[in-house]
């Protein structure tokens, strides 16, 4: 029988997991997609498993205080999972994100209670395409903001409340959801915590579940590769970071590349084919997967997360 929570932050986790049948039999693949639906979180994204993780870890360890002002930089989905667990908590939430992330993330934010300062992008920088270096202007003003309030910075690239979210819970309900017969993961990484929790939880399971790093063509730092094409549409990732903390000592079997207009693609192919509406990077995943269906991995079974909902991008070509 359904309970009674106490909280919509109660409400975060336990999404759904959907074979993709439909989409990959008109891809013309064998094999299997499972899709875990992060888009169905109160904030219509994994990111709400981070955010809850991160303040639940930095309340008990005591270094964030009660009624303490909480500042982060965001894409847009961890500033609305960190304004809902915020606005529960009691803490004032400050979002600092880029110009170049689609405005239906600022005005969730600010709908929510957040405070959102809006940080301009690089000269010749192209709204829609937040590069690395946008990123770093977006970060010194998460800093600047963090030290005038006196403020707790929720840090979501170092903290390890976000990748112990997903090992504790999103790995454990993909693995428990296949009932084991997962045989692949494939996730686009911007912090990497959602690819390290997951991973590290369906390995010490099954040590022969092969995970792959996703990142955007021309701009795949973790793969080692040159970059040549910083800015790109899949938002939320793929910053042409080669030091993510998390990565270090993670296991991976694989990276591959997707262009932005093959995330667009795909995305557009899920919300055909399955009545999935997922963004950029939810169709990044998917691709991935389908790349791998066609080759290798023909005839697995393969895990990706649908990142977050296709309603934060009606303002740019995904769906235009």
């Amino acid at each position: 029988m359904a309970e009674t929570l106490n909280s919509v932050v109660d409400a975060i986790g336990g999404t759904p997991l959907v074979r993709l049948d439909r989409l990959t039999e008109r891809a013309g693949v064998k094999g299997t997609i499972l899709a875990k639906l992060e888009y169905l979180n109160p904030g219509f994204s994994k990111k709400d498993r981070a955010a809850l993780g991160i303040i639940e870890e930095a309340e008990a360890s005591g270094v964030l205080k009660p009624g303490q002002t909480v500042v982060e930089l965001t894409s847009g989905n961890m500033g609305t999972g960190l304004a809902i667990v915020c606005a529960i908590k009691g803490y004032p939430f400050v979002a600092v994100m880029s110009k170049g992330n689609s405005q239906e993330r600022a005005r969730m934010m600010r709908a929510l209670g957040a405070d959102v300062i809006l940080v301009d992008q690089l000269p010749g920088s192209v709204p829609g395409q937040v590069s690395g270096g946008d990123l770093a202007l977006v970060e010194q003003t998460a800093k600047n903001v963090s030290a005038e309030r006196g403020a707790f910075r929720a840090d979501q690239f170092n903290r390890d409340g976000n990748w112990l979210a997903h090992y504790h819970k999103t790995g454990p309900e993909i693995w428990d959801a296949s009932h084991g017969g997962v045989d692949a993961f494939v996730d686009f990484i911007g912090s990497g915590g959602t690819y390290v929790g997951v991973t590290k939880a369906l390995k010490e399971r099954n040590p022969s579940i092969k995970c792959f790093v996703v990142e955007p063509e021309g701009a795949a730092a973790a793969a080692g590769e040159k970059i040549t094409q910083a800015e790109h549409p899949i938002q939320g990732g793929g910053y042409s970071m080669p030091d993510l903390a998390f990565l270090k000592n993670a296991p991976v079997d694989g990276y591959i590349q997707i262009s932005g207009g093959e995330a667009r693609q795909t995305a557009r192919l899920l919300a055909r084919s399955e009545g999935i509406f997922g963004g950029f990077s939810s169709g990044a995943n998917v691709a991935a997967a389908l790349r791998l269906l066609s080759g290798k991995e023909s005839g697995k079974h393969i895990a990706v997360v649908i990142c977050d909902s296709g309603l934060k991008y009606l303002s740019t070509d995904l769906w235009g």
